[in-house]
């Protein structure tokens, strides 16, 4: 099994809670959407971190971690995305992988459908947490997860909102040196390791319901709940059997002023048609492959305030998450990570400071078994401190 701490800098979440960011920087546009020929919009960020861990001392220099463009285009009929990523672990982009790449047609203003990589619809959106770092359920891959596929989203009503999805396969792998594992997307990958089972998830039937509720009467109140399932083959490229994965998640949202609060949970179930391991399966992102539990509880819970100053010179975002990977193994060690933090966005520039506490956390001083079986119980703690430009 391939897992190297070093390489786990960032799960690579970007959070559409934080799209005040976006706010403060002058997107290079060109067109008007309103027309058939439509509009372009290019924007991205560049991002600085340094690090400081209870468990490690080499970490404490600012160094350049990561790089994103994305490219959006809206017209009367037509739209896309395109979002590529570039990181630096020891070199300059010596990781980089596409998140996005799409083209939607609008039926009319409630009906539209989206074709290619894109977000999977399942739980509450991209993310569900307002941090950089991400929950762990983002690496028992069912969060913030893009695959290669047609969603169709209906506004049934003014306050239901309706996605269909069917998705062949992954994004596949891209520039790193991770064999597989080479990808944005934390998927089940192929191995390279003797004795490990390699495997392919395909054929995925998501689907997913939003639906607004009445505010009371209350100005400035908006509630909402929603559920999401998830179908999908899981083929064992070494038995040469064919599982498959059920999942369901179940979130609410509250919104207040500037008062977030964001819930969700729900279940994991994979059948993977593995002789030799059938309780866990090899998954990898970012250039690290390790195990995750085939049969598991999964909660987040986040809550962030974004305060606008009336002068309009910065914005700020105070946050909290709870998340957790709760497995139904008697001797499996549940998996946890905490998060505080708080975002300061002036005008293109932007600077988070992320308090993160970590139990059996692949990725917080965890090992390849950390989602799976579980390390040794302990907690962990990172000081995750990041800068950015926006553009």
């Amino acid at each position: 099994m391939v897992f190297t701490k070093s390489n786990a800098l960032f799960t690579g979440v970007s959070i559409a809670l934080f799209s005040t960011t976006s706010s403060f920087a002058s997107d290079l546009s060109l067109g008007d959407a309103n027309t058939d020929l439509g509009k372009v919009t290019v924007s991205g960020w560049l991002r600085a971190n340094i690090q400081d861990k209870d468990y490690s001392d080499n970490d404490h220099k600012l160094q350049f971690n990561a790089a994103k463009i994305n490219v959006n285009y809206d017209a009367k009929k037509l739209f896309g995305n395109f979002e590529y990523r570039c990181y630096q672990f020891d070199t300059l982009c010596d990781f980089s992988s596409l998140v996005n790449a799409n083209l939607g047609y609008k039926f009319n203003d409630d009906n539209r459908i989206t074709a290619g990589v894109q977000d999977v619809p399942f739980g509450p959106g991209r993310g569900w947490s307002t941090s950089w770092y991400g929950g762990i359920v983002v690496n028992a891959g069912l969060e913030d997860i893009h695959y290669l596929g047609l969603d169709f989203q209906s506004n049934i009503t003014n306050s239901t909102k309706v996605d269909l999805a069917y998705f062949a396969g992954d994004a596949g792998n891209y520039v790193g040196k991770g064999y597989d594992s080479s990808r944005y997307t934390v998927n089940y990958v192929k191995t390279n390791v003797p004795g490990d089972s390699s495997y392919n998830e395909k054929n995925m039937f998501v689907g997913r319901i939003d639906q607004q509720l009445p505010n009371f009467n209350i100005p400035d109140l908006n509630l909402s709940v929603g559920g999401s399932y998830w179908h999908s083959d899981i083929e064992n490229l070494t038995s040469g059997d064919t599982g498959n994965r059920n999942a369901w998640a179940a979130f609410a949202r509250t919104n207040y002023k500037g008062l977030n609060i964001t819930l969700t949970g729900g279940k994991n179930k994979i059948s993977n048609k593995d002789p030799i391991s059938p309780d866990y399966s090899v998954m990898g992102s970012f250039d690290s492959t390790y195990y995750v539990a085939n049969d598991a509880d999964f909660y987040t819970a986040d809550l962030n305030y974004v305060y606008k100053d009336p002068n309009q010179r910065f914005t700020l975002t105070p946050y909290l998450t709870y998340s957790s990977y709760v497995k139904n193994k008697s001797n499996y060690k549940d998996s946890t990570r905490n998060i505080i933090g708080a975002q300061l966005d002036i005008k293109q520039f932007s600077m988070a400071a992320e308090y993160i506490i970590g139990k059996n956390d692949v990725f917080i001083n965890g090992s390849a078994d950390s989602l799976a079986v579980g390390d040794d119980n302990s907690t962990n703690r990172m000081l995750n401190l990041l800068f950015f430009y926006n553009f």
